[in-house]
């Protein structure tokens, strides 16, 4: 009998409490009071996130943000600046200790990833993973991925690009030298695809999110069951919300 995960589909949340929720989630498994869960959600209204390490006023143009009504966050986990709009993005959290989680953090990634990967092609997509956390297709990145490890749990969440505007996202984004805003824009182009490009049509999230699930429990060889947040995590989830990331010193500091 294959192990039973919860997966939850938390849809149209704010950036910061999209955060909040992985977090929480983290926080209560890490304590045993909720089991492995797979989340798959969506960002209402569209929004940046930006890795742990970064600085928030070097990354994003906040007044363009502003202006174009978009969210802007920062992550736990590490990386770039990532723009949220039509995606799928996906969580996992599960104790360092399981069987099917390594050790080593690159083959942690690497295993993850593949549930991912295996979700693609359940959509008709192949794709190859490359370390230390991009999914690509074709040549292309479709899929990042970032992790952090706290409490003795893993944490790892990223995106899967149903349909991407390069020229919206550089509008969000900090360039340095507006000569070569161009140029990057036409780099990204060469080196971003997105489901829709790929199929040639356009895949829902609901129907990206079945072929995932499945994905997730094919690479583990577990059953996700249907759950939902319990009231501990809302609890930390609206905690985490106000005390961190809907606050403007943890997303403006560095």
């Amino acid at each position: 009998m294959s192990e039973k995960w919860r997966y939850l589909i938390t849809e149209n949340n704010s950036a910061a409490k999209n955060m909040a929720i992985d977090r929480a989630v983290l926080v209560a498994n890490s304590e045993g009071k909720v089991p492995h869960t797979v989340r798959f959600y969506t960002w209402s209204p569209p929004a940046i996130s930006i890795g742990y390490f970064q600085g928030l006023s070097e990354e994003v143009d906040l007044k363009k943000c502003k202006e174009l009504g978009v969210d802007y966050v920062r992550r736990i986990t590490g990386g770039g600046a990532v723009f949220h709009e039509d995606e799928l993005t996906y969580s996992i959290v599960i104790p360092e200790n399981h069987p099917q989680i390594p050790k080593n953090i690159m083959e942690s990634y690497g295993r993850i990833c593949g549930a991912v990967m295996k979700g693609l092609k359940n959509l008709g997509i192949d794709s190859t993973y490359v370390p230390i956390n991009d999914i690509i297709s074709g040549g292309r990145k479709i899929s990042g991925n970032a992790q952090t490890r706290k409490l003795k749990t893993v944490l790892q969440h990223g995106t899967v690009i149903l349909d991407v505007d390069v020229e919206k996202m550089f509008s969000l984004l900090i360039v340095p030298n507006e000569k070569i805003r161009d140029k990057m824009i036409a780099d990204v182009k060469q080196r971003v695809t997105s489901v829709k490009h790929i199929l040639g049509k356009y895949v829902s999230f609901n129907d990206s999110v079945n072929s995932m699930k499945q994905g997730f429990e094919e690479e583990f060889n577990v059953r996700l069951v249907p759950g939902s947040l319990t009231d501990y995590e809302l609890d930390l989830a609206d905690k985490f919300e106000k005390e961190c990331f809907a606050n403007h010193s943890w997303n403006h500091k560095r």
